[in-house]
């Protein structure tokens, strides 16, 4: 029987990971959490992991474990002592970088959803090792096998203030950014998601994966249809799915699924499908987008500016576009910088926050 590791294990990722693993028989050694003792202790109950981690030391007395962890130095600790041949990344976050190296450096197969991992270092990443989670990524080597493509896109819900009125998204609190039009995630996805920086993540992800810029991304109201990849013949094909992780989670543990994990889609439930563009003006990240999957290595820098704006913006310090002004600002005063190894990474995103600060 294979066995997993899971990082972000109360998520929703981290959640639906457990449900497949159950599924199929298959042997959680390690949960990672946050916050969510009470999820974890559940979780801890019914998969019995030799060992556990968790975000605050604070709260170890009040785990039901023999074998804790504490912090970001806790989770590599635990990798080291794990043998799992897959280690499930769905931390939130620029969190998530040093475990996906640890992971690839022992070896392991790493099913990846902790985007900003290829956001801020794509480049020193093997992507042999990487198996992608997200739907948008999923779609697209879902759809891609062998044949040679001219260009690939994903698909944006258009986040919570889609269908907002300029002017009045000048006044949007960070509650109101949390009310995801399609799905319930965590805060720093959500807020991302209405910014659109989640979707210029996803294309700068798409080109380490797939190794191509010809990569762009529209609105589809639905989130039904979640990757397009147009062929070099001039055929275009889509792929269809319900709004639920369980499929690429699937295949990412066991390589292949035969058997029916989501409920078809029906189309006459559909009835109609709207596609729009991302325009800049109420999505102002996505100015720099060309420029950013010409330069992925200044990725490192939109993630370190964007995780700030979001806390300033929770904390009411600047409006919701005032997070886009942030990142666009930053990003032309690091334009030169380029690390050349992980180090420099590190100390890029020390001095891009030590600056938005």
């Amino acid at each position: 029987m294979s066995s997993i590791v899971i990082l972000g294990s109360t998520g929703s990722i981290g959640v639906n990971t457990l449900l497949i693993a159950k599924r199929y028989n298959i042997k959680v050694e390690a949960l990672v959490a946050g916050r969510n003792i009470k999820l974890l202790n559940q979780q801890i109950k019914e998969h019995r992991p030799k060992y556990v981690a968790i975000a605050n030391e604070s709260d170890k007395s009040k785990v039901n474990h023999p074998s804790i962890f504490c912090g970001s130095k806790g989770i590599l600790e635990l990798l080291e002592l794990t043998n799992s041949p897959t280690v499930v990344n769905a931390l939130v976050g620029y969190a998530g970088l040093a475990p996906t190296l640890k992971a690839i450096e022992f070896g392991r197969k790493v099913a990846l959803a902790n985007k900003e991992s290829l956001v801020v270092a794509g480049e020193f990443i093997d992507m042999s090792k990487i198996v992608p989670i997200d739907s948008e990524h999923f779609g697209l080597w879902y759809l891609m096998g062998e044949r040679p493509f001219s260009k690939l896109y994903v698909t944006a819900s258009g986040g919570a203030f889609r269908d907002w009125k300029i002017e009045d998204m000048q006044k949007a609190t960070f509650s109101q950014a949390l009310k995801h039009p399609n799905w319930s995630m965590g805060n720093k996805i959500t807020i991302d998601s209405a910014t659109m920086t989640n979707k210029l993540f996803e294309l700068l992800e798409a080109k380490w994966l797939f190794n191509t810029s010809n990569i762009d991304a529209v609105i589809e109201k639905k989130s039904i249809i979640h990757a397009l990849a147009e062929f070099k013949d001039g055929s275009t094909t889509a792929h269809f799915a319900g709004v639920d992780m369980k499929l690429p989670i699937a295949f990412a543990l066991r390589g292949e699924v035969e058997e029916e994990i989501l409920p078809p889609v029906n189309l006459l439930e559909i009835a109609s499908l709207e596609c729009l563009p991302i325009e800049a003006n109420r999505y102002p990240i996505w100015e720099i987008k060309q420029h950013l999957l010409e330069n992925p290595h200044l990725g490192v820098v939109v993630n370190a500016v964007n995780e700030e704006a979001i806390k300033k913006f929770e904390r009411d310090e600047i409006n919701f576009f005032g997070m886009g002004k942030m990142v666009l600002d930053a990003y032309r005063k690091f334009d030169n910088v380029r690390a050349k190894n992980i180090q420099e990474i590190i100390e890029i995103d020390k001095e891009v926050r030590a600056y938005v600060k």
